[in-house]
């Protein structure tokens, strides 16, 4: 098993300097060439998310952008801003925290690029829309072989080695909680999440969006609240403890022996992993929504960024460094575990327990439902969904009996290889989603509620979706005239 972990840690080591270079370099390059659309318009994310969603064809209403949002939060909010931040503080200093911060900004505007692209080619399904990158590879560039390849990969990377990931944090936190690690309890702990997991995802995507909007809101709103109290207590050391965080990222102060390059390698590995910003992870849980315009969900899902990171794993990272700890001698959920109950007592061990595992099991049946778009994408085969089904509760079974610095390698590995294929397709499509956007503002400086109609850019070929409707001019309302956006 060590040589295992030693071999694709290696690997990990050498490829990550690849996916850094295209996560900042591209990021940079949306933000510029979008004015910086994830900062100059969080003011229109906030008023989206409320939309009521479109009617499907049957009449039905559609999912709207805040159960859209909902699914990937799902994803998003889990042991990514729990145990994966511990992990960065404990192997790349609380200078990790400062660069998981950048790479969330910088972030926001490819997750707006990626996931305008996944609606402008979304595709209808049985009770919703379905998409993705692999549906822009085939539609926006005409490479079907390409979206193949990235279906596969984002399958095997959220279908099993996440899901794996998630169960895997949830027995962690549940061996800490009753006094350390018991192999038995690895086994009662997958065998629950198995069998939860196995009842939510027969039950298809509505019951997935239901079933995360509840839930995730409610037990991030209880953590955070966790958190704040603990800042309050301590905050005459917050000063302290941003320039500690500050002084590491840059290598001022070195408190594990990578100094900044460990700093920077763990923030950004761990950011991805808890935001997802151009891992192509969030366009699949986007193109479900029943929107206006594609823009839309773009902005919905920029602000999924923020809130997953500057707000859900800052707060992580406040309870851990305001604690003290003791780098390198715990990792993983248990140190997040220890951090709180050196703040309010021993209680929060056990309650952090049942908050990891509310939104690890969320992000196991977000997680699953990117796998379900993309077996979808490969073949209409329902035998290879229910095959796939059975693949996902077996790894919720293995995660949690399974070795804690293995299974995150595993996870670091695939979702490189994931983002890789996902930035090389949406740089070139980028164009779109900035005629979009500017489609989309000059439409909110009239005072109207955006509308995209395929017909407006006839140019753009491979649209699945997007017939006409009901022009934007006659959505005029004195409620937008109100609300009217002044940068375009």
């Amino acid at each position: 098993m060590d040589t295992a972990t030693d071999f694709v840690s290696a690997v990990n080591d050498k490829f990550w300097y690849l996916i850094i270079a295209l996560l900042v370099g591209l990021g940079l390059y949306f933000s510029i060439r979008s004015r910086f659309v994830q900062v100059r318009l969080i003011r229109e994310m906030f008023r989206v998310i409320t939309d009521k969603p479109d009617d499907l064809a049957d009449g039905r209403p559609g999912i709207s952008s805040f159960r859209a949002f909902s699914i990937s939060a799902a994803s998003r909010v889990g042991t990514g801003n729990i145990a994966g931040v511990a992990i960065a503080i404990s192997v790349g200093g609380p200078g990790a925290i400062f660069w998981m911060w950048a790479m969330a900004i910088v972030g926001g505007a490819t997750a707006f690029v990626e996931s305008t692209l996944g609606q402008l080619y979304k595709v209808r399904d049985k009770d919703s829309f379905r998409g993705g990158p692999a549906y822009y590879m085939q539609y926006g560039l005409g490479k079907r072989w390409m979206g193949a390849i990235f279906a596969v990969v984002i399958t095997v990377t959220y279908g099993f080695v996440f899901v794996a990931v998630q169960s895997n944090s949830i027995a962690d936190a549940v061996g800490t909680s009753v006094g350390g690690p018991d192999g038995a309890w690895n086994v009662i702990v997958g065998v629950v999440v198995a069998a939860l997991t196995a009842a939510v995802i027969f039950g298809g995507v509505r019951r997935i969006s239901s079933v995360s909007q509840v839930v995730v809101p409610f037990v991030a709103g209880i953590y955070l609240l966790l958190g704040l109290i603990v800042v309050l207590m301590n905050i005459g050391r917050v000063p302290e403890m941003l320039n500690l965080i500050v002084a590491n990222a840059f290598g001022i102060r070195e408190v594990v022996g990578g100094g900044i390059g460990a700093a920077i390698m763990q923030g950004v590995r761990r950011g991805l992993f808890s935001n997802e910003a151009g891992m192509g992870s969030a366009p699949n849980a986007g193109a479900t929504a029943s929107i206006s315009h594609p823009a839309k969900q773009g902005l919905v899902q920029s602000l999924g960024v923020y809130f997953d990171t500057l707000l859900v794993c800052t707060m992580t990272a406040f309870i851990i460094l305001l604690a003290n700890p003791d780098y390198g001698t715990e990792a993983g959920a248990s140190l997040t575990q220890l951090a709180l109950a050196e703040h309010l007592g021993e209680w929060t061990i056990h309650f952090l327990t049942v908050a990891i595992f509310f939104l690890a099991f969320t992000s196991v049946i977000g997680n699953y439902y990117y796998g379900e778009s993309n077996i979808g994408f490969l073949t209409p085969s329902t035998g290879a969904l229910q095959g796939f089904r059975v693949l996902v509760v077996l790894c919720a079974f293995g995660g949690a009996v399974g070795s804690l610095p293995l299974i995150w390698s595993l996870a670091d590995l695939s979702m490189g290889v994931m983002a890789t294929i996902n930035l090389v397709a949406i740089a070139p499509l980028s164009v779109l989603a900035f005629r979009l956007m500017r489609h989309y503002t000059d439409q909110r400086k009239q005072g109207l509620d955006p509308v995209f109609n395929r017909s407006e850019m006839p140019d753009i070929r491979g649209i699945q979706a997007w017939d006409d409707t009901p022009s934007s001019t006659d959505r005029l309302t004195t409620e937008f005239r109100s609300t009217t956006v002044k940068d375009g």
